[in-house]
């Protein structure tokens, strides 16, 4: 008989309180998910206890047959989800039943709103399916106790999920969690006994632990009429309970691989791909990696959950195993099996064991060969790189020798289309690149519309040369680490001389250099006039119908990544940019006819104009407006 004392009544974390809420009022149109949940979440227990087990065997408390156990009971409304897993103290149920212990939680519940609150997936991004209870039950409890702990140190949890939940000590037998469901009246559906029995088939079919549920069975005579009085109740396992990824690829449906990445990633939405892949010979392993469909909300967190489920000989070891994948691809999801690590691996050994690295190699190509696959379904791989993309942009300043693979896919905007939609890959450019040309061209800017408007286009429209539009904040730091591509070069039409090799005709760069000749005095004149603001001035041939640009030196770091680092507090040397000229243009001709005050303020009018044009900042707004206004009344 359980006797319970030292009772106390908590408020659950603000939170836990907007998230009841949403889930209550919005969220789970598809309310069966609540059954996946809970068997999962006893599976990670059972888990985890293995595990511990390892070092200590006594945790087992002589029961070491891990399973799950359903009842239900029509008559009280009641459904019951139990497990012999590790179970949880009286400080770790306050804490993983009372809070939500993830960094950007509050700040992501706040962004909620509208259509999205009635988005089921949304909960996955969490990792608490425990909270989906009260989608289907107006009351929970929860009794538990700590493998390896007294008797007298169970703990029972109770909420209305109303605001608040009462916590008492309480004196249990057994170690592991039990889950009591009061459902709600138009839930009770989910206390009959076929309706459990196909939830778990269809959910948790998948699930190495074994599912079991009572099954009445009557003796019968020889005649096979039931035997009055009879009656015996026995417990059936509901599920395939094998590891899936140790079966043959063969024999796994589509469906079996989906469910088994909602168990491991905690998401309701489906995959967009996966790779099984088992590995015999020097080294022994079995992968199963998965490509989400959508972001969890801390991707760009850099403590964020990230890694595969670990297991060594179908022994679980770990969640978020992340020393086997690069943090650039820290968006893969799955489970890794081998036996070449030992039981009692830890995080800080796995730094150690050149055996990882291995593994990590070869699971690295695994997860980019998905990829590469993908990528043959433009739609599909379209909706990963809207999502992922600015990650997978990460790659290659972190994986030099996977460079070139990383290279190819990525996907970036053009002046082929014109579309702020990153959908050009770069064999796409290549593909298109005129006879002459040698060179991989490209434009950095904050945005896509600074990028498409930038002056610094107009002698490639003019020819018909396709220039990478990049507007990502990454983009300038991505093309830092990425020099070239299938032989082909990389050049910002914003640094440097411009050469465009082969496509300019003789005759073209014989009047560019008798038009530079012709300008000296000019040229002279406006860097007298505009003195230390600038480094050097140029009679340009970039332009075609804007009169002055600015152009950076070819590896000086550039407007965009200077603001990144100013704003994150990164003290930046002064950079003094080249100004050049478009000597056919009417403000460059009334420029050249100006003298004295008019023509300084005129330099300076075009220098201003040109900075802004490029997304730069002026020192002082104020006095050009002034200028300007000067220049327009006189």
């Amino acid at each position: 008989m359980s006797t319970t004392a030292h009772e106390e009544t908590l408020g659950f974390q603000t939170e836990v309180k907007q998230l009841l809420h949403l889930m209550i009022h919005s969220l789970y149109s598809n309310r069966e998910i609540f059954l996946r949940e809970l068997i999962s979440n006893a599976a990670d227990a059972c888990d985890k206890l293995r595990y511990a087990a390892l070092d200590n065997d006594a945790l087992y408390e002589g029961d070491s047959e891990l399973r799950i156990e359903i009842e239900h009971d029509e008559k009280t409304r009641t459904v019951t989800v139990r497990d012999n897993g590790i179970g949880m103290s009286r400080e770790e149920v306050i804490k993983n039943l009372g809070t939500i212990a993830r960094s950007g939680t509050a700040e992501f519940l706040k962004q909620l709103s509208g259509e999205q609150q009635k988005d089921a997936r949304l909960i996955g991004q969490f990792g608490v399916g425990f909270y989906s209870s009260f989608i289907v039950a107006d009351e929970v409890t929860v009794r538990t106790r700590k493998a390896g702990g007294d008797k007298a140190e169970g703990v029972e949890w109770r909420s209305r999920g109303e605001g608040e939940f009462t916590v008492a000590d309480l004196e249990r037998e057994v170690h592991g969690t039990e889950i009591v469901l009061h459902l709600k009246k138009d839930a009770k559906e989910f206390a009959d006994d076929f309706r459990l029995r196909s939830l778990v088939r269809k959910y948790s079919d998948h699930i190495e632990v074994p599912v079991r549920m009572p099954k009445v069975e009557t003796a019968r005579d020889d005649e096979g009429n039931e035997i009055e009085g009879s009656e015996v109740t026995t417990w059936e396992t509901v599920n395939e309970a094998t590891a899936l990824w140790v079966r043959s690829k063969g024999e796994i449906s589509d469906d079996e691989y989906k469910a088994f990445y909602k168990h491991v990633a905690h998401d309701f939405s489906d995959p967009l791909t996966w790779s099984h892949n088992k590995v015999e010979g020097k080294l022994e392993y079995t992968s199963l990696l998965y490509v989400p469909g959508r972001a969890p909300f801390d991707l760009y967190e850099r403590d964020g959950s990230r890694g595969v489920k670990l297991y060594v000989q179908r022994v679980f070891i770990m969640d978020d195993a992340e020393q086997f994948l690069p943090l650039y691809l820290r968006f893969v999801k799955g489970v890794l099996d081998t036996r070449e690590l030992s039981l009692n691996v830890s995080r800080e050994l796995l730094q150690q064991d050149p055996k990882v690295e291995k593994i990590k190699s070869a699971l690295t190509k695994r997860a980019l060969d998905m990829l590469k696959k993908l990528a043959k379904d433009k739609e599909a791989y379209q909706t990963f790189w809207n999502v992922f993309g600015s990650v997978l942009k990460e790659g290659p300043a972190e994986d030099f020798a996977n460079r070139e693979k990383i290279a190819a896919l990525l996907r970036f905007s053009s002046t082929h289309t014109d579309s702020a939609t990153q959908d050009q890959s770069l064999a796409d450019y290549v593909a298109r690149m005129q006879e002459g040309q040698e060179k991989i061209y490209y434009i950095v800017a904050d945005g896509f519309n600074a990028a498409k408007s930038s002056p610094h286009l107009e002698i490639f429209r003019k020819k018909g040369i396709e220039v990478l539009l990049l507007h990502d904040r990454i983009d300038e730091w991505l093309m830092s680490h990425l020099h070239e591509f299938e032989g082909k070069r990389f050049v910002d039409v914003a640094k440097g001389e411009l050469d465009l090799g082969e496509i300019e005709g003789e005759d073209e760069k014989k009047a560019q250099e008798e038009t530079a000749k012709a300008k000296e005095a000019l040229v002279k004149r406006v860097k007298e006039a505009l003195g230390d603001a600038v480094q050097e001035v140029k009679v340009t041939h970039r332009l075609t119908d804007s009169p002055a640009c600015v152009v950076l030196p070819e590896h000086e770091m550039g407007f965009q990544m200077r603001r990144i680092m100013e704003a994150a507090g990164q003290k930046m040397p002064e950079v003094k940019p080249i100004l050049e000229l478009n000597p056919s243009h009417a403000l460059v001709e009334r420029l050249e006819a100006a003298e004295g005050e008019r023509f300084g303020d005129l330099a300076l009018v075009l220098l201003n104009q040109a900075i802004i044009a490029e997304g730069g900042h002026l020192d002082d707004p104020a006095a050009y407006v002034r200028r300007l206004n000067a220049l327009l009344t006189a």
